[in-house]
């Protein structure tokens, strides 16, 4: 596994959304998809809404490595499921990070999205 350094992993975790591009079979990125993303500990995750059924989570999956944009860092990186034990983490931060949008945040907060989570892996 490869870490996120220190003003990177800042920049990205307090940047408001984040754009991901996921490879496709054959190496080209998917046109871009705007998301929440949030920062546990020394990790960045983000969610589908749908859970793995969702389009943009679907296209995670061909190649398991694209890019993304957030709070001025363009990095590309390795799309890894979260572990089970890793969701309350990502639960928080996602309630700390977006709980004013009460009724939005909740969506992320499901067992559907749960199973959906990718821990972003810079490489």
């Amino acid at each position: 596994m490869t870490y996120w350094n220190d003003a990177d992993l800042a920049r990205v975790g307090a940047a408001e959304e984040l754009d991901l591009e996921s490879e496709r079979a054959d190496g080209t990125l998917r046109a871009p998809v705007t998301m929440w993303a949030v920062r546990a500990g020394d990790h960045v995750y983000v969610r589908s809404v749908k859970g793995t059924t969702g389009p943009w989570y679907r296209g995670t999956r061909s190649r398991r490595q694209g890019r993304i944009h957030a709070g001025g860092v363009r990095q590309d990186v390795t799309f890894r499921p979260a572990d089970h034990d890793e969701y309350a983490a990502v639960d928080a931060a996602y309630r700390e990070k977006y709980g004013r949008y009460t009724s939005i945040v909740e969506h992320v907060l499901t067992d559907r999205a749960r199973e959906s989570t990718l821990r972003l892996e810079p490489r």
